[in-house]
């Protein structure tokens, strides 16, 4: 893998026998993919998608003709793959965990209100609980195991792919001057 430099800007990339013009982002299998690897606007878009989804289904999830475990269905099956597309090549901050985690709360508290023993009063699940009632790993749980199996996928791979090469691979040439960008 090479790349032409001309005054500290790759205009195109090498790879084998093809050359790829590059280009500051574009849209991959409804992915967007950045020039920096910026990974929290694809984050931002997902949990867009993810939240115009629940809004979609949310009659049905706030129906009380329809049992708990349905509903879980509902939000294993339809909303939770519109969130995760994409999720093995994510390198999350805690920032991002955290929106992540407020998404699945939010889908979560189809549980419902609970009555305080004390009080009598009803009132909102706390997170702890919601994840007690919720008996699946949480997002952020399943991002990191699918990456791990992704990896394990990519290094049993041979070396004619093209992952394995970009994954084992060193780039040819010399890294640009000054300090490295700051995630």
């Amino acid at each position: 893998m090479s790349g032409d430099r001309n005054s500290g800007r790759n205009h195109s990339v090498g790879i084998d026998n093809s050359t790829f013009e590059r280009v500051e982002n574009f849209k991959y299998l409804g992915t967007t993919l950045t020039n920096q690897n910026y990974i929290p606007e694809e984050i931002k878009s997902r949990l867009r998608s993810g939240n115009a989804c629940y809004y979609l289904v949310q009659k049905l999830l706030s129906s009380r003709l329809l049992s708990k475990n349905l509903k879980m269905k509902i939000y294993r099956t339809i909303i939770l793959p519109v969130v995760l597309y994409g999720r093995e090549t994510w390198s999350l901050t805690l920032r991002e965990e955290r929106k992540l985690r407020v998404i699945e709360n939010m889908v979560l508290r189809i549980f419902g209100p609970r009555r305080d023993e004390l009080t009598g009063e009803w009132r909102r699940l706390y997170n702890e609980e919601l994840n007690d009632l919720y008996s699946s790993p949480n997002i952020v749980r399943v991002i990191k195991s699918r990456r791990m199996i992704w990896a394990g996928h990519v290094a049993r791979m041979g070396e004619e792919r093209g992952v394995y090469r970009v994954l084992v691979g060193k780039p040819e040439g010399k890294k640009p001057l000054g300090k490295p960008r700051r995630r």
